[in-house]
């Protein structure tokens, strides 16, 4: 079918606006998220709803009120604009929704994996790495946070140190040691 001939529900939306990298939470599965997480997520929401989105809006009244809209850059702009920060704001808002807020803290002394938990461990070709197990909308792996959902993560919990466990990739079953497990302090001062 010609590109002419399709609606703008069909073509294909841009997900440049930040929705799509966060991966599924499994069926069934819990959206955990630190506080610190579900605090940074709600500020972009509050952002977004409060002073992005109003400029945004402004914009594009001006742009309309200045007659044919169909060769108007500002109009045209801030409409793709306006489309990209109310996606995003629906998906702010439905994963904050389901998020279930976990204190890694509570667990600190421990020695066992839990959400929350930074681990050093070594993998079978004696390389040493350490991650910080995450909630799926916070996880980054250029500052080795992995979510909990992820094969490594999933390998590492409930272990604890010295333990090894066992990790099945691609390439094939990997043995992991878990050399260190920590945990953020808890706040002092209480809530």
């Amino acid at each position: 079918m010609s590109k002419a001939f399709t609606r703008e529900a069909d073509a294909p939306e841009d997900d440049d606006d930040g929705a799509a990298p966060a991966s599924p939470i499994p069926a069934g599965g819990k959206n955990y998220i630190t506080p610190q997480g579900y605090a940074r997520l709600r500020g972009e929401l509050l952002q977004l709803i409060d002073e992005e989105r109003p400029k945004v809006v402004d914009i594009v009244h001006w742009a309309a009120s200045n007659g044919d809209r169909s060769e108007n850059g500002d109009y045209l702009y801030g409409k793709k604009r306006l489309r990209e920060i109310d996606r995003r704001i629906r998906f702010l808002t439905k994963r904050l929704e389901i998020a279930e807020v976990v204190d890694p803290s509570v667990h600190a002394g421990s020695d066992q994996v839990f959400f929350g938990a930074t681990v050093t461990y070594v993998d079978d070709e004696d390389e040493e790495r350490t991650v910080t197990i995450m909630g799926v909308d916070e996880a980054d792996n250029a500052s080795q946070q992995i979510s909990w959902i992820s094969p490594v993560a999933r390998a590492l919990l409930k272990s604890r140190e010295g333990d090894e466990v066992t990790l099945m990739t691609p390439a094939g079953q990997r043995t992991l040691q878990v050399l260190q497990v920590s945990y953020p302090a808890p706040e002092q001062g209480g809530r």
